[in-house]
């Protein structure tokens, strides 16, 4: 099977090929293609690639283009994981969102408008041309913000595309070990949107254990969202909420955590990788090494701001862990490829499973996985709270996929204005303008 890496000169791409590398079962991803715009990363990663594989027999080959229609070609499965912008866009998303006292974080917020817009109109490029090139491929979509950009480009592939995040997963398998559980037998019942979701039942041998970890306020403390949101807190929702809903719950200790800080998440990564891809591009670099070095400095800065608004200090060692967006990925082929049926929580067009939203907004929920594509499972309905939320949040959504779409500069300003985080319609439009002189790439709303 051939698989087309876009954004194949991201950095976390060696972690996708490290989890094909384990795969000898038949029908594996036998060959895989690099795209990216940037040919010195693509070269920096293919360097590690190579080093990752070395003695390791039947590798996957791995060849590396700047050609987005070579890449599609054939492909069986597409891994979409670009970034529009780059990170010097993150960094400036994050800036002109803080200048104006709001969150600027890529997915949440006015930072996450702002990442959509700009990344939107290419990421329907993309469904267009795998729609004709490569037909009956299947999309898993990494690209932020995940839920935004599989509905965006849903619209043109339908249920062949298919969102993926780690956060739903890495916060199933952190509660199932704090419950004495296997986190790969327990069942999640986690419900929401990307980014916006609520874990409301850990199923371990057909019982859900939530109830028990919310009795007790010393094994809430024991894991990394219980240490962020607080036993209390937890307890009142009487639920655990994904570690992206720090952004709204705690909005003022975190934005002015991010005011405090000496550089925005988006600003550290953007030092941390240009040194790593400059040390990689010297001949006698080991890659590998370089790469691993940098990754662990990266996992443990992970949503530093908000541990420090919540005063709860450096990462622990067990939450480096992430949930391994690169196993579901590995995961959702295998099931789709082989019909191994499996249950994995991906970002899914609604159907029926959620009364409050129609069928063609995309939701993350627990899915069954076959030949067939991922079928969402049915829930119970979210409480009042979670629901408005989401609501609100999708009906943003809406307001950017119809903004791209028709490059109507007030439509841009009601998507900003709309969010629950963004409190006022001045702030709104000002957010706008800022983010025009910024980027490039949204000097399409208004022209047309």
């Amino acid at each position: 099977m051939k698989l087309a890496i876009l954004g194949g000169g991201g950095f976390r791409v060696p972690l996708v090929y490290g989890a094909l590398l384990g795969d000898r079962a038949e029908g594996r991803v036998t060959d895989v293609v690099l795209h990216d715009l940037d040919a010195d990363r693509l070269g920096a990663i293919a360097r590690v690639l190579a080093e990752q594989a070395a003695g390791i027999a039947d590798a996957p080959t791995v060849t590396a283009t700047t050609d987005l229609d070579e890449a599609l070609r054939g492909a069986d499965f597409v891994f979409s994981a670009i970034r529009v912008g780059g990170l010097e866009g993150r960094a400036a998303d994050e800036r002109v969102a803080l200048a104006e006292g709001v969150l600027g974080q890529e997915t949440v917020g006015a930072g996450g408008i702002a990442y959509g817009l700009r990344t939107v109109p290419v990421a329907v490029d993309i469904a267009r041309r795998v729609a004709r090139l490569a037909p009956d491929a299947w999309v898993i979509n990494f690209t932020n913000p995940a839920g935004l950009v599989t509905e965006a480009m849903s619209r043109h592939l339908g249920d062949h595309v298919i969102g993926i995040c780690d956060s739903p997963v890495g916060l199933g398998r952190r509660v199932a070990q704090v419950l004495g559980g296997d986190p790969d037998e327990a069942f999640i019942d986690y419900v929401g949107l990307n980014h916006l979701g609520w874990l409301r039942g850990l199923h371990i041998r057909g019982r859900d254990e939530l109830p028990r970890l919310l009795a007790d306020p010393g094994l809430l403390l024991s894991f990394e969202q219980g240490r962020l949101f607080g036993a209390d807190w937890l307890q009142s929702l009487g639920a655990i909420p994904n570690e992206y809903l720090h952004y709204y719950y705690f909005n003022r200790d975190t934005v002015r955590a991010y005011q405090q800080a000496e550089r925005t998440r988006g600003a550290f990564l953007h030092d941390q990788q240009a040194r790593f891809y400059d040390e990689v591009r010297h001949p006698g670099t080991a890659a590998l090494p370089a790469w691993r070095d940098t990754l662990a400095e990266r996992e443990a800065a992970y949503m530093a701001e908000n541990r420090e608004a919540a005063g709860v200090g450096e990462r622990a060692e067990e939450d480096l862990e992430s949930g391994g967006y690169e196993k579901v990925a590995l995961a959702l082929m295998r099931a789709i490829a082989r019909d191994e049926r499996a249950t994995l929580i991906l970002n899914v067009r609604n159907g029926t499973t959620l009364a409050a939203l129609d069928a063609d907004a995309v939701i993350e929920v627990p899915c069954s996985v076959d030949a067939n594509g991922a079928h969402p499972m049915a829930v119970a309905p979210l409480p009042g709270h979670a629901t408005g939320l989401v609501c609100a949040v999708k009906a943003v959504e809406r307001e950017v996929l119809a903004a791209a779409d028709s490059g109507s500069l007030a439509t841009a300003v009601k998507a900003f204005a709309l969010h629950p985080l963004v409190d006022s319609v001045t702030v709104a439009r000002r957010l706008v303008e800022g983010y025009r002189e910024v980027h490039p790439g949204l000097a399409y709303l208004g022209r047309r």
